[in-house]
C-alpha cells in the first residue's frame, strides 16, 4: 500500500483533525547559494493553538514533499527546509483522533503513516534543514530529526518528546535516530527522565547544547539567521561537526540508567518507558529500519493500552477542564482586586504573599502577633525576589517595584481597611481561625473576599459567626505554593456568586488550576490521601511490617511512597487531618496510635537516610506498637485500593465536586499523580475496583478506555 492510501484510509479515523497545510515556497539563498524550497507547517488558527499532525496532515506533508521531491531530481533546487508558523513549530499527533482509535491495525498504520511521510525527508536529493523557530513536541520534534540539519531558536519556551509522560514512545524516529544523533546517555535524558520528571520541556540553548540543533539564532530574525547560516552550509563554508557516538559499554551504561530511572518513577507499572528502552538499546547497531519498525509496533501496542488512555483523558483534564472550572459562576460577577492581605508572616502565609505579588502585581500586606514574625516574613519575600533577579528571572527595575508592593503591619485596621482580599494562613484551629475573621470583619471593606487556606476545616463555621458570611470562601493551596498548580476553592453554605467570582478570577491571574468543591471535611486530596494513607498506618498498626506496607503500593507507580508523603506532608498535619476526619466519619477513618507516638515524641518521619535511601528509623520502630495480622503485598494494595474506591464513590454521592474527573483533576494537579493513572478513576476502573466496591464504573465507556 502507498503512503497516500494508507495516509487516506486512516484520515477516516480522524473526523475533527484540525488540519496542518504544508505550503511550498520558493526563495533564492545569499550569496548567490542557490534555490531554496521551504515548506510551512501552519494549522490555520491563530499562532497560539498549536501545530499537530493527523493523518490528512500528514498527506498534506506528503503531497509538498511530492513537490519538492522532483524539484530535487532535476536539480531545480539546491536544499529544501522545514519549518513552522509564528512561536510554533508542530507538537506531534493529534491526540483527539488517538483516543478514538478503536483497532490495533489502525494504531499500527497510524505509526507507519508518519514513519513514511517523514523518512521521505531523509531520502531527498538534496540537503535537508529543520528550523526550529517555535514550540518543538513529539512529531514536531521527530520530523526535524529527518532532515540533515537543524537550527533552533533561543525563544523557544518548550522542546520536548513527552510520550513517555502520556504513556507513549517517541513512535515516528525520536527513539531511533536520538541516540544515533546524540548518544544513548542524552537522548534517555529527554526521552525518559524528562518526560517522568513532570514531562520536562527544554528550552532553546539546552536543546542546541544537547547537539540536537546544529544551530542556535535569537527568535527575533530567527528565520533569516537561519537561511543565511543554510546558505554557508551548501556553499561549504560552514562545516557541521558532530561527534562520534559511542556504540560500546556507554550505550548499554544509558540504558540502564534509564531503567533505574523509569523504576524510580513508575516501579515497573507502566511499560512506556521500558518499551522505549527496549527501542533504544535495539538502535545501538545503527539499524534505522528495524527501529521504525519496532516503534510502529510498540506504539500500536500502546495506543491500545490502558495507560495512554488514562495519559490522554489526564492531559486533556489539565489543558481543557482545568481551564475551564465545573460550576464556577459567572466570570462577570467578579470584583477587582487591587490590594491583597495576608493574615499571617510564617511560612505558608509568606509563600502566599510572594505568590500574590507576583501575578497581580498590587500592594501585599502581611500581619502577625508580633514584629518579628511580620518582618522576618516580609523579609522572605524580599530575600525570593533577590533569587528571582539572581537567576534573571526578573530586572533590577521590576524587583524593586515587587519589594516595594509588600508590607508587613501589625494592627489589621492600618492594613486591611483597603483591601480587596484577604486570606488567612494561621495555626489550623477552628476558634483560631473564627477569630481572626471577626477581627478582619471589623476593619475590612464591605465588599472584601475573605478568604481561608484551611486544609480540612469547616468554611461554613469558620464564617458562622460574621454579620456578613456570604463572603468567606475557601482558597486552599498546596505546598510547595510555586509549584503545585492545585487550587481547591471551597463553596461554604452562604458564600454569595460574587464572592465565588472573584475567588475564581484571582485563581486565573495566579495561573492556579481551580476546581470548586462543596464545604466538606478536608475537601478532596487530603480526604483521599487520609483515606489513603489511613489504610497503609491500619495494616502497618496489625501487624504487616513497614517495608512491605510500602512495597504493596509500588505498581501504582506514585511519585513517593505514602510515607515519604506523610514526612514532606508532616507527622503532625497528617495526624491533625486525620484526627478531623475521624470526627466526623469515625466508620471509616481511624487515628494511628502509632502515628500520634510519632508526633508526640517529635519525630519528622518514619524514615532516616543516613545511607542514602531511607531506612525505618530505629527509634521510630521502637515506637511501633504492631498486632499480629501480617497481610501479602497483594491483600494490602487490594484494601488499599478498595478504601479509595469507597471514598471516592461516598465523595461523588455527597457532591463534593461535580464528576469524577474533578477528582482526577486534583490528584494529578495537587498530588502530582501520575497521567498514566489518569489520576486514579481510570485506574480504578481499569484493575476492577470501582465496580467491586461500588457496583459500577466512575467512567463512561471510551472516556480514559478504548472507545466500545
Amino acid at each position: 500500500m502507498s503512503t497516500t492510501e494508507l495516509l487516506k484510509g486512516a484520515a477516516e479515523l480522524f473526523p475533527d483533525e484540525v488540519v496542518t497545510s504544508a505550503h511550498v515556497r520558493h526563495l533564492d539563498l545569499p550569496f548567490g547559494a542557490g534555490r531554496f524550497a521551504l515548506i510551512t507547517l501552519d494549522n490555520g488558527l491563530d499562532h497560539t493553538k498549536p501545530t499537530t499532525f493527523g493523518p490528512a496532515s500528514l498527506a498534506n506533508l506528503n503531497a509538498a514533499i511530492d513537490q519538492v521531491e522532483k524539484e530535487a531530481a532535476d536539480g531545480t533546487i539546491v536544499g529544501a527546509g522545514v519549518t513552522g508558523k509564528p512561536f510554533i513549530f508542530a507538537v506531534g499527533a493529534d491526540l483527539k483522533g488517538v483516543e478514538l482509535l478503536k483497532k490495533h491495525e489502525d494504531a499500527l498504520a497510524i505509526g507507519k503513516g508518519g514513519h513514511e511521510v517523514f523518512k521521505r525527508l531523509a531520502a531527498l536529493a538534496v540537503p535537508t534543514f529543520a528550523y526550529y523557530n517555535g514550540a518543538a513536541m513529539g512529531g514536531g520534534v521527530e520530523v526535524g530529526l529527518h532532515c540533515t540539519y537543524r537550527t533552533v531558536s533561543k525563544a523557544i519556551p518548550a522542546f520536548s518528546l513527552p510520550e513517555v509522560f502520556l504513556g507513549l514512545v517517541p513512535g515516528w524516529g525520536g527513539c531511533t535516530l536520538l541516540p544515533n544523533l546524540i548518544g544513548a546517555d542524552k537522548a534517555v535524558s529527554v526521552i525518559i527522565e524528562n518526560s517522568l520528571n513532570q514531562n520536562k520541556q527544554l528550552k532553546g540553548r539546552q536543546v542546541f547544547d544537547l547537539g540536537i540543533a546544529d544551530a542556535l539564532f535569537e527568535g527575533a530574525d530567527f528565520l533569516e539567521q537561519s537561511l543565511i547560516w543554510t546558505a554557508n552550509v551548501l556553499k561549504g563554508d560552514i562545516e557541521v561537526e558532530r561527534p562520534v557516538i559511542d556504540r560500546g559499554e556507554a550505550w548499554d551504561q544509558a540504558v540502564a540508567k534509564g531503567r533505574f530511572v523509569a523504576d524510580s518513577k513508575v516501579h515497573g507499572a507502566a511499560p512506556a518507558a521500558y518499551r522505549a528502552l527496549d527501542i533504544i538499546a535495539a538502535a545501538k547497531n545503527g539499524d534505522l529500519q528495524q527501529g521504525y519498525d519496532a516503534e510502529d509496533v510498540a506504539l500500536a501496542d500502546l495506543i491500545m493500552g490502558g495507560e495512554l488512555r488514562s495519559g490522554i483523558y489526564a492531559f486533556n483534564l489539565v489543558q481543557k477542564r482545568g481551564k475551564r472550572p465545573a460550576g464556577a459562576p459567572d466570570k462577570n460577577l467578579a470584583r477587582p482586586v487591587t490590594k491583597v492581605g495576608v493574615v499571617g508572616a510564617g511560612l505558608m502565609a509568606s509563600q502566599l504573599a510572594l505568590l500574590f505579588l507576583r501575578r497581580l502585581e498590587v500592594p501585599v500586606v502581611l500581619t502577625d502577633i508580633d514584629q518579628e514574625r511580620v518582618d522576618k516574613g516580609v523579609g522572605y519575600v524580599h530575600a525570593e525576589i533577590e533569587k528571582l533577579l539572581g537567576k534573571g528571572r526578573i530586572n533590577q527595575d521590576k524587583a524593586n517595584r515587587l519589594k516595594a508592593l509588600v508590607t508587613g503591619v501589625l494592627d489589621k485596621a492600618e492594613g486591611f481597611s483597603d483591601a480587596d482580599f484577604i486570606i488567612e494562613a494561621v495555626f489550623e484551629e477552628i476558634g483560631v481561625k473564627q477569630q481572626v475573621f471577626a477581627e478582619v470583619e471589623a476593619v475590612a471593606p464591605a465588599h472584601a473576599i475573605l478568604a481561608t487556606n484551611t486544609s480540612s476545616l469547616s468554611v461554613t463555621e469558620m464564617a458562622s459567626k460574621l454579620q456578613h458570611p456570604e463572603r468567606v470562601v475557601g482558597f486552599h493551596f498546596f505546598n510547595p505554593v510555586a509549584i503545585l498548580p492545585l487550587l481547591e476553592i471551597v463553596r461554604g453554605e452562604k458564600t454569595d456568586d460574587a464572592s465565588l467570582a472573584t475567588a475564581f478570577a484571582v485563581a486565573k491571574k495566579l495561573k492556579k488550576t481551580a476546581v470548586l468543591t462543596k464545604d466538606a471535611p478536608a475537601f478532596v486530596v487530603n480526604r483521599i490521601l487520609t483515606r489513603f494513607m489511613g489504610e497503609i498506618q491500619n495494616v502497618i498498626d496489625e501487624g504487616t511490617p513497614v517495608e512491605a506496607a510500602e512495597k504493596a503500593i509500588e505498581p501504582l507507580g506514585l511519585p513517593m511512597s505514602p510515607l515519604v508523603l506523610l514526612e514532606l506532608v508532616g507527622p503532625a498535619i497528617g495526624l491533625h487531618v486525620s484526627e478531623t476526619l475521624n470526627r466526623a466519619f469515625p466508620d471509616r477513618f481511624t487515628v494511628s496510635e502509632n502515628l500520634a507516638a510519632v508526633v508526640k515524641a517529635g519525630k519528622r518521619g518514619f524514615y532516616v537516610y543516613d545511607s542514602g535511601k531511607p531506612e525505618l528509623d530505629p527509634e521510630v520502630a521502637a515506637l511501633l506498637k504492631q498486632g499480629d495480622v501480617v497481610l501479602t503485598e497483594e491483600q494490602v494494595r487490594a484494601r488499599v485500593l478498595d478504601a479509595v474506591a469507597q471514598e471516592i464513590g461516598l465523595m461523588l454521592d455527597e457532591g463534593v465536586v461535580a464528576e469524577a474527573q474533578d477528582i482526577d483533576l486534583c490528584l494529578i494537579t495537587g498530588a502530582g499523580w501520575p497521567f498514566h493513572l489518569g489520576g486514579i478513576t481510570p485506574y480504578l476502573d481499569r484493575e476492577g475496583v470501582s465496580e467491586r466496591v461500588n457496583g459500577k464504573k466512575f467512567l463512561a465507556p471510551g472516556v480514559a478506555s478504548v472507545p466500545a
